[in-house]
């Protein structure tokens, strides 16, 4: 007779199906609203499984989602990640875990998986961008709020977003560290001044946002006044999942748009670009079968600095597919449809073209912590290894020299 522990996975995963299943079938992607379908399946608890019940999520395996996902889009649904990325992937597991009280919690969550309310992560300043705790925005206590001054750059979707996850200095006296809290700030009210970035590609999802005496409830607050730079972890280790962890069927994906391509342009074929392309399959294919394992293998608990390889190889992987892309291409390569300032589309965009996601993919090094970041966090953090020499770690963030 097998053991519980042997049956409970098969059990599980039957569950999640059926559920998913059932909700797909009562509310059909192809013909209900977009938020009806997402508030269903947070209301199932599909919205994240490893959530606790009640909170978008059944208590499971985290490596159960992509079951979910996997029905949904099959039948002609969105995934909540590309709707709001920053809210599903990096938002929902730092509220869970330090989010001030259950109800609010609720609040937060549900209208974040339909994608009613969009999020912003506003880390990376001016002058601290891949050095995140050398942050300089202030946030000073006002009876039961803050107020905020400072300025966040980079900010993906902040023109959209009706809230930003906001990691502000609240101690200059402590070491960069130490003197971090992290909020939840309205991104609606006065004092926040959100200001396009265009890109290359001629989208503006990127934004500065200037904070002006802007005003965050000490309520709104997540974790302990100094420990931001621990609840910060939470979220860019989730961030670094997010964007690097993304899985499918074997040929989908990046790989999938460069064998269709390939496929698309026979006369353009020649023995260097085949050699080329199955290096890349290879890679691709690799990729995907170890994201593959660490989903089946994921617990609940959240995502340990490992996430770091699936970012890092996932973010040169694409980088250097649509290279091949554009050379496949050729003089073609050099078309680009559209260079109006466009802030309604996304790099998720579905309607995008190869040249677009070419462009958009030289950001996929930076975003999300730089790949010189990544291979630091790997080497000291996985492999064991020394870290940088540091000069500024013990001393207090009002007499690191800075600019």
């Amino acid at each position: 007779m097998s053991s519980p522990t042997t049956t409970r996975p098969a059990s599980d995963a039957a569950r999640v199906t059926q559920a998913a299943w059932e909700v797909v079938e009562a509310h059909d992607p192809r013909s209900v609203p977009r938020e009806e379908l997402f508030g269903a399946l947070y209301d199932a608890g599909l919205a994240w499984v490893h959530h606790p019940e009640g909170l978008g999520g059944l208590g499971l395996s985290r490596g159960l989602q992509p079951v979910v996902d996997q029905i949904v889009t099959d039948a002609g649904g969105e995934r909540m990640f590309a709707v709001n990325p920053i809210g599903y992937g990096m938002g929902a597991p730092t509220v869970v875990e330090y989010g001030p009280d259950r109800d609010q919690v609720a609040a937060w969550l549900r209208p974040m998986a339909t994608g009613e309310e969009i999020w912003c992560q506003l880390f990376s300043e001016p002058g601290a961008g891949s050095d995140v705790a050398g942050l300089a925005t202030s946030a000073i206590r006002d009876g039961d709020e803050w107020v905020v001054n400072g300025q966040k750059v980079w900010t993906t979707l902040a023109h959209v977003a009706r809230w930003g996850m906001l990691v502000a200095r609240t101690d200059p006296e402590q070491p960069k560290h130490r003197g971090l809290t992290y909020f939840v700030i309205d991104m609606t009210q006065p004092g926040v001044d959100v200001r396009p970035l265009r890109q290359m590609t001629g989208q503006a999802e990127f934004n500065e946002v200037h904070l002006h005496d802007a005003r965050v409830l000490d309520a709104h607050r997540l974790g302990e006044v100094g420990a931001g730079w621990k609840v910060a972890i939470t979220t860019l280790m989730n961030e670094r999942t997010a964007i690097g962890g993304v899985t499918g069927r074997r040929g989908s994906g990046v790989i999938g748009e460069a064998l269709g391509l390939w496929r698309a342009h026979p006369d353009r074929h020649t023995p260097v670009l085949r050699d080329r392309l199955a290096a890349l399959w290879t890679r691709a294919e690799t990729h995907r079968l170890t994201l593959a394992r660490a989903r089946r293998t994921a617990s609940a608990g959240q995502p340990g600095p490992e996430g770091s390889v699936s970012k890092l190889v996932g973010a040169e992987l694409n980088q250097d597919v649509y290279e091949f892309c554009m050379d496949l291409l050729g003089p073609d390569a050099l078309l680009y449809d559209d260079w109006t300032m466009d802030r309604a589309r996304v790099h998720t965009d579905p309607n995008s073209t190869v040249q677009q996601r070419f462009l958009r993919s030289r950001a996929n090094t930076i975003e999300g912590g730089t790949s010189e970041v990544m291979r630091n966090i790997l080497g000291e953090r996985v492999l064991g290894l020394p870290g940088e020499p540091r000069s500024d770690s013990d001393r207090p963030w009002k007499e690191v020299p800075r600019g």
